[in-house]
């Protein structure tokens, strides 16, 4: 597949949004223009690298550069893996089999997570259910 331009996608997670882009070349992958081996802990990077690592035949011959900002730590991480798979899905010819692969590994890979915190209560800092009286 000649690739012409680059490939723009993105991921949303509670308040973290991430913008990916993949290019060709010689498999960099850069998160907040860092190298991805500097994301610490590892299991993060683990988390973040998922997509990449479901699909061999691509490794080394992809430049992906992924810009997040919002949110916290956890948060950014989801978004950019939602962003990166997206990206590897829309990257695949139409013939390839990603999708189904990404589907039965874990749907989070293409579909966001819409679960948001709730607001907090008037009078109240809790976000749950209004506190009981016991009027005693």
């Amino acid at each position: 597949m000649i690739m012409k331009k680059a490939i723009h996608t993105s991921g949303k997670r509670k308040r973290a949004i991430a913008r990916a882009t993949l290019t060709e070349g010689k498999g960099m992958v850069r998160f907040n223009k860092l190298d991805v081996n500097h994301l610490h802990p590892k299991h993060l990077r683990l988390k973040l690298l998922e997509p990449l690592m479901l699909v061999p035949e691509y490794e080394g011959k992809l430049n992906v550069s992924i810009t997040v900002h919002g949110g916290g730590t956890s948060g950014q991480i989801d978004a950019a893996r939602l962003a990166l798979g997206r990206a590897l899905v829309e990257y695949a010819p139409s013939t390839s089999k990603l999708r189904e692969r990404f589907k039965e590994y874990d749907w989070g890979l293409l579909t966001a997570d819409v679960r948001y915190k709730e607001p907090n209560k008037p009078n109240d800092s809790k976000a749950r259910a209004k506190r009981q009286k016991s009027y005693r």
